[in-house]
This record gives C-alpha cells, sequence and structure tokens, in this order.
C-alpha cells in the first residue's frame, strides 16, 4: 500500500491503520476481559463482497457498538468463527469500513474526531439538532458521502438514529437503500446499554454477557418494495418491531427515562 494513499473522503490510510490498531488494543479487553461478547454469524461476514455491503443495526451506545463491530468484521475476515481471540487481527485491518454517525457527536471534542478519521460518515440529522427536536431538509452530500462509502467498502448504519429502543426506522434509511442497492445486512446487539455508559467509553459494569448476531442477508425487491416495505423488513430483522417489545419493570422503565435524561447532557460534557 503505498504510503500516503487515501480513501474517497482524503484520510490517509496509513493514519487510519494506526488509530485502530491503538484503539483496537485498547478496546480488546472491554469485549474479552471485563465483559465477554458472544458472537454468532461470522461466517456470514467472509461470504460478502469487499464492498458494497450495508450493515443495520439497532443501537445502544455511542461508540462501544462500532467498537465491537470494528473487533467481530476484522476477527471474522482474519478466520476467527464467532470469536475475538488473539487479537493479532487488527495488525491489518479493514480499511474501508465506514460508519454512519451524527455529526454533532463526531465535532464535538477531540477524541470523536480521532474516532471519526477512524471511519465516520458524519451526517446532520433532520429531525434533532443538541437535545432538541427539529425538522430540516436532508442534506444531499450526506446521501452522497453514505453512497461513496457503500461503493467502497461496507458501512454500518443504525437506522433509528438513537440508542433508545424501539424508536420508529428512520425513512432515509430505506432511501439509501433503494437508492445504492447494496446487500444489506442485518445485526442485532445486546448487553452494552447495561456494560457500558451512554457514550460507550466509560465501563458501568462488569461481567455482562454482550452479543451480537449477524444475520443473513436480507431479501429486498429495490425495484418493486416500496420504503414501508423496506422499513418493516428493517424492524423485524433488527428486533425493534413493535411485536419485540416486551412488558418492562418498573426498574427498566425508570433507568429508561434517566438514559433519555443524559442525552440533553452529552454534548455539553464533549464541549466542555
Amino acid at each position: 500500500m503505498p504510503l500516503f494513499k487515501r480513501n474517497p473522503f482524503g484520510h490517509y490510510l496509513f493514519i487510519k491503520k494506526w488509530i485502530i490498531r491503538f484503539f483496537g488494543v485498547i478496546s480488546h479487553s472491554r469485549y474479552r476481559k471485563f465483559n465477554s461478547l458472544q458472537i454468532e454469524g461470522s461466517k456470514i461476514l467472509r461470504d460478502l463482497p469487499d464492498s458494497g455491503v450495508l450493515f443495520i443495526s439497532n443501537h445502544q451506545t455511542y461508540f462501544a457498538d462500532v467498537a465491537a463491530m470494528f473487533h467481530v468484521f476484522n476477527a471474522a475476515l482474519k478466520g476467527r468463527d464467532d470469536s475475538i481471540k488473539n487479537i493479532g487481527y487488527i495488525w491489518q485491518p479493514k480499511l474501508n469500513f465506514y460508519f454512519v454517525a451524527a455529526g454533532e457527536t463526531m465535532r464535538a471534542g477531540l477524541l470523536p474526531k480521532i474516532f471519526a478519521y477512524a471511519g465516520s460518515i458524519s451526517i446532520d440529522r433532520t429531525w434533532r439538532s443538541e437535545g432538541k427536536d427539529i425538522n430540516r431538509q436532508v442534506k444531499n452530500s450526506d446521501i452522497s458521502n453514505i453512497g461513496k462509502a457503500i461503493d467502497d467498502g461496507w458501512v454500518v448504519t443504525f437506522p433509528q438514529g438513537t440508542t433508545t429502543p424501539f424508536k420508529p426506522i428512520r425513512r432515509g434509511t430505506a432511501h439509501i437503500i433503494k437508492t445504492f442497492k447494496p446487500i444489506v445486512v442485518p445485526i442485532v446487539i445486546d448487553g452494552f446499554r447495561r456494560s457500558f455508559d451512554k457514550k460507550g467509553l466509560r465501563i458501568k459494569r462488569k461481567n455482562v454477557l454482550q452479543s451480537m448476531v449477524i444475520k443473513e442477508p436480507l431479501d429486498i425487491d429495490y425495484e418493486n418494495d416500496d420504503f414501508a416495505d423496506i422499513i418493516t423488513k428493517i424492524e423485524y430483522a433488527i428486533e425493534q418491531h413493535p411485536s419485540f417489545l416486551k412488558v418492562l419493570s418498573v426498574k427498566e422503565l425508570e433507568e429508561l427515562r434517566n438514559e433519555e435524561a443524559e442525552l440533553n447532557e452529552l454534548r455539553k460534557f464533549w464541549k466542555s
């Protein structure tokens, strides 16, 4: 690889590689020592093409979810079966790996900016900004950048656009799927909300069983499925359809209320 080769977004690949290596080594114990990560579906990853793939997942923390996917994806591509043992896989990571994130989150502080260099496609959310509900037009450049990343490699997106469970699927995800026609691979995660804080940086509880299930690609008729059809398929695939909603205990409801209140303080933390 030429020393100064860049990806389509102008990022130097050798810098991106060292960022992934550094933070990969630091974060590895979060899924192997303090807590354990149960993985299903690694083989599916090895059967995918090198580009043109969109992963859709439920969302539980800002950064721990994506960091775990970095580990799982690279371990699988190096031949690990449902395991991230032996961190040597991180030495030559997949560099055409991207994740969609809110621009205000990735710009708010030095650490998020470093994470952004590792593969963030930063977009301006149309429905929320700085803890307030808004209504603004989708930026065509955001859609274009996601398409550019899909053409170049693998992209992870969280179609609910929030870490709060059972929120509606954003229509923009269906638009991206119909426009760029990627292979769509669902992922279902659990346990991250219990083991990490909302940002996904601080371990708040140890000995939590985290899980990540990679499912077979969705069967999508890109020409004939309308947005509602695709949204419904996504809801079921990432297990966020209302039919999956269990009856929550009073304690669980209180925890969710507290987490929702914390959202309004998060960006104050990054900007301080």
